[in-house]
């Protein structure tokens, strides 16, 4: 009894420290390109920006742009650029501008990894209802934003 005691008490220390580890968590936000200098002299349409505790400006970000146009499916991967502001990319207009879009990025940083994942179309790119998600983009959530 006295042994399984003490290995709970040793799991629980071990899960208190791994939780404040974790603690402030890993996540990409988008911006509006607007609202930078930076972001408007490169025509962006959107920015990109990995946020979080530790240092996320030092994370990997990927994109890609999944979509339907006239029937076909098509996925590009989008050029993500660097601004002077630590973490934040700007994505320019790479993909046709009919059809419907979805632009999926991924983060990395250490073994955490983050996603966010946008639509966008004729009208430009919906930040208003985009997800985030724990790990890499979620294959059938793209599928369904693409068929909404």
């Amino acid at each position: 009894m006295l042994k399984t005691m003490t290995l709970f008490r040793a799991a629980l220390a071990v899960l208190a420290v791994s939780v404040q580890l974790q603690a402030g968590g890993f996540w990409l936000i988008s911006g509006n390109p607007e609202a930078s200098a930076d972001a408007k002299s490169k025509q962006a349409v959107i920015t990109v920006k990995a946020v979080g505790c530790h240092q996320p400006e030092t994370a990997t970000v990927i994109g890609t742009a999944t979509g339907m146009v006239n029937g076909q499916r098509k996925v590009l991967p989008l050029k993500l650029e660097p601004t002077s502001t630590p973490g934040m990319y700007v994505v320019t207009q790479q993909w046709p501008s009919e059809g419907k879009w979805v632009l999926s990025f991924e983060g990395r940083y250490g073994e955490a990894k983050t996603s966010l994942m946008l639509t966008a179309g004729p009208g430009g790119v919906d930040r208003t209802h985009q997800k985030q998600a724990i790990g890499a983009p979620d294959k059938t959530q793209i599928e369904a934003m693409l068929a909404n």
